[in-house]
């Protein structure tokens, strides 16, 4: 790379759920990688998944970021002179460079259909080979190809990986890796309906909006080869790489929904100072030359040297956030200020508007609204788990299928009342479960309470991020129960 670019990066998320903890985690290593450079920070939306990308979850990851203290020099919010800032809008540049790679002998059209692609992999599969592309359409004869397309056979255009040999890529964290080329897949660079894969959109766009460091998590260095190898066939400079380590649970496992909440929006509504947050996402995989623990995102951005991110695989602790936030509201709020983040999180008259509806016909005094209503402002809710058990099924099964529940009510595009009624009658009727069955240990996880406000409707209020916590630590006491 040259190292008189000025320094420009970027991060990609794509706009298919809830802010991640993880978008927020690369996005702060990126930001204070472009301030201490002077360069440049930008944002681009990776909307290609056309099925699963939508604007409100782009608008949701903007705010998001903006919470944390984040902000972008360019971006489809703000523009800039490499825009257009989503891919979805981009579709013509990789067009135009999937044919440069056509020309040039880089790539390939494949005709292969869906049936023999699924019998090559169970064929790989009974074998014991590894997973890829047997480079068929590669080696068949080209004007069979050329006939089959335009007699109208849909096409993928794959990228021609070396055969044999070996490819020597550098990480800023790792040194130098080796790859034999036989383990790289002839990857789909675009696909039949004349959209890009992740892979083409992502070389082609670093290109064009002159990125110069790449700084993503580590899972993308299984990548890595695909795109060393899309640079050189399309003649771009490449960026200089680094590869943040993944967050993990304590157990090791990558940080999930599973296992603890892992949507920025979750800490958010439960609490959680944004400058605790980005000091949290900091200590992941950093450390402060002089020790400390506690520091701003200006001391952060003031001490940042790419070299000294850690591997040693950061543990997603909540309960060193928990701590962290702790400090910050006993250390760096006065208590007018904590009276005002009381009021913001909790009494706010926009909160309690969307309470008292639900319970005022069940209040006589002040003190009732307390007692009735105060799992609207609790973390979590303490139920014994026999309350979860959906009808005659045991607690492993009632763990599977309020597991499956889940799911469905996390694809709710919008987490209200009428939405989430519709959804759970549909579960219902799907899996043969009465109503009474469902709904009653439902109440329980979400309110702790026989007798509560109507169901869905404080749903709605609390908000699929407190449900979702809600229903996973239920999930979590059924499946300790049957081991009990």
């Amino acid at each position: 790379m040259n190292e008189n670019r000025p320094v420009r990066v970027r991060i990609a998320p794509s706009p298919t759920g809830d802010p991640h903890v993880g978008t927020g985690y690369v996005a702060l290593f990126n930001y204070a990688f472009a301030k201490k450079n002077n360069g440049k920070f930008l944002l681009r939306i990776e909307d290609t998944d056309r099925a699963r990308s939508s604007r409100k979850s782009e608008e949701a990851i903007l705010a998001a970021l903006r919470w944390l203290g984040i902000t972008w020099d360019e971006g489809p919010d703000i523009g800039g002179p490499a825009g257009p800032y989503r891919q979805s809008e981009r579709t013509a540049f990789y067009q135009k460079y999937a044919q440069i790679l056509l020309e040039n002998k880089s790539a390939y059209r494949c005709i292969c259909t869906a049936e023999r692609l699924a019998e090559l992999r169970k064929r790989q599969q009974i074998l014991k080979q590894a997973p890829g592309y047997d480079g068929h359409c590669r080696h068949a004869d080209p004007s069979i190809i050329a006939q089959a397309i335009e007699s109208g056979a849909p096409y993928v255009i794959r990228l021609k990986t070396p055969e044999s040999g070996e490819l020597v890529m550098h990480d800023v964290l790792r040194g130098d890796i080796t790859i034999a080329y036989t383990e790289v897949d002839d990857q789909v660079l675009m696909k039949s309906d004349g959209f890009p894969t992740y892979h083409l959109a992502n070389v082609v766009d670093d290109h064009l909006m002159g990125i110069t460091h790449v700084i993503r998590g580590e899972e993308w260095i299984s990548s890595l080869p695909k795109h060393i190898l899309l640079y050189e066939a399309l003649n771009f400079e490449k960026p200089v790489f680094c590869h943040l380590p993944l967050l993990r649970n304590a157990d090791k496992s990558k940080v999930s929904k599973r296992k603890n909440p892992v949507s920025i929006n979750y800490f958010k509504e439960a609490g959680y100072l944004p400058e605790a947050m980005i000091n949290f996402l900091g200590l992941m995989a950093y450390s402060m030359e002089d020790g400390s623990e506690l520091f701003s995102l200006e001391e952060f951005i003031s001490q940042f040297k790419l070299e000294r991110i850690s591997l040693g695989g950061p543990v997603f602790d909540t309960k060193k956030l928990l701590w962290l936030n702790g400090r910050y509201l006993r250390e760096k709020r006065n208590v007018e200020q904590f009276v005002a983040y009381l009021q913001e999180q909790l009494f706010s008259r926009d909160y309690l508007a969307k309470i008292v509806p639900l319970v005022r016909e069940r209040v006589e005094k002040s003190e009732d609204f307390i007692e009735y209503a105060d799992f609207f402002f609790s973390a979590h809710v303490n139920c014994a788990p026999e309350n979860f058990l959906l009808g005659d099924l045991d607690a492993q099964k009632s763990a599977d299928m309020i597991e499956n529940m889940l799911e469905i009510l996390e694809g709710l595009p919008e987490f209200s009342s009428e939405p989430i009624n519709q959804a759970l009658k549909l579960f219902c009727a799907d899996k043969e479960l009465s109503a009474k069955h469902v709904l009653m240990p439902l109440r329980m996880i979400i309110s702790g309470k026989k007798a509560s406000p109507p169901l869905y409707d404080t749903m709605a209020v609390l908000g699929k991020e407190r449900c979702r916590t809600r229903i996973r630590e239920a999930i979590n006491a059924l499946k300790s129960f049957t081991r009990s």
